[in-house]
């Protein structure tokens, strides 16, 4: 029961949100511009200043583990090129497979990871170097997923490559990670009155995502791609957590390594899918209802997990 509240206590916060920014649509507080400028707010500049925190703020030359981070590597790296093989041989609407992709495969990482673990444990443990090892993934193949699945027609692949790599360079959240990466190898201490400010814009990423997904969520168009949404669901919450736990139980890895991994592996599908398919001509109505299905979905399915790997005495 206790591991039951715990989900609910870190999953309904989050759709409640969504729904009241719907609500403050529908009675007129906001608006569609306030939503499109919320998204390109978020993409630009909280998202960027909170995966830089999240990064500047792990040491990583002291605590580098590599074969942890490497799982963490090899298993968001195969789970994002499997998906997104699949995802091109099955989908019809070729112009959904990049939020498909997202949605199969992004977590909310830096966003529950940290608060889940400290939940949990009463301190981030393992999650700052699971960050390390799945989000920079996330975001390189979100970039590239969606410029090469953007439904343009008529680019060969060498001019949707040379797109590719300039989006990645131009991309506020890479950029944000690499600067929090050099920031955490040289251990640059972060003045007080910077890092409030930066910590200030971060804190608005999750609210501002969820009350702009809300708000632009259309149930009726959502309705026709409940297939795909239902596919990714499974996929995010079950699938790879599914083939990936049992490795790492079997690797030596306990406790907090595998509530990071489950985190990593099984939490909803990050608001940042929506805010980077919007942003990137990618289907942002299946982005937010996969947003939307896995937050509703992961009360449930994160209890699970949490149940059986207590059960099997995994986590303590």
């Amino acid at each position: 029961m206790d591991s039951f509240i715990f989900s609910i206590n870190a999953t309904v916060p989050i759709f409640a949100i969504m729904i009241l920014g719907n609500i403050f649509k529908r009675i007129g507080i906001i608006d569609d511009h306030f939503a499109s400028v919320a998204n390109r707010f978020v993409f630009k500049v909280c998202l960027p200043c909170l995966v830089f925190l999240d990064l500047a703020g792990t040491d990583i030359r002291h605590h580098f583990d590599v074969k942890y981070v490497g799982f963490c590597f090899v298993a968001t790296l195969f789970s994002i090129l499997s998906v997104w093989i699949v995802a091109k041989l099955t989908l019809k609407d070729k112009h959904s497979v990049g939020a498909f992709v997202q949605g199969a495969y992004r977590s909310s990482a830096a966003i529950l990871g940290v608060a889940f673990i400290q939940n949990v444990y009463g301190t981030s443990g393992m999650a700052p170097l699971m960050i390390i090892g799945s989000v920079p993934l996330y975001n390189v193949f979100a970039v590239i997923v969606l410029t090469f699945e953007s439904g343009h027609t008529g680019e060969d692949s060498s001019a949707n490559i040379r797109k590719a790599f300039v989006n990645i360079l131009k991309n506020p959240i890479i950029i944000g990670i690499v600067l929090g990466l050099i920031a955490s190898f040289i251990n640059l201490p972060l003045p007080g009155i910077v890092s409030k400010s930066i910590n200030n814009l971060a804190v608005m990423t999750s609210p501002l995502a969820l009350i702009s997904i809300g708000a632009s969520f259309e149930g009726r168009k959502a309705l026709a791609k409940l297939k795909p949404t239902f596919a990714a669901s499974f996929m995010k919450l079950l699938g790879w957590a599914a083939i990936f736990l049992p490795i790492a139980a079997f690797s030596g890895f306990r406790d907090q390594e595998l509530i990071a991994l489950l985190i990593m592996l099984a939490s909803p599908c990050t608001p940042a899918a929506y805010i980077m398919a919007k942003n990137m001509d990618g289907d942002d109505i299946l982005a937010s209802s996969i947003v939307v299905a896995t937050t509703l979905l992961s009360s449930v399915t994160l209890t699970f997990w949490i149940f059986l790997l207590r059960l099997l005495s995994l986590i303590s």
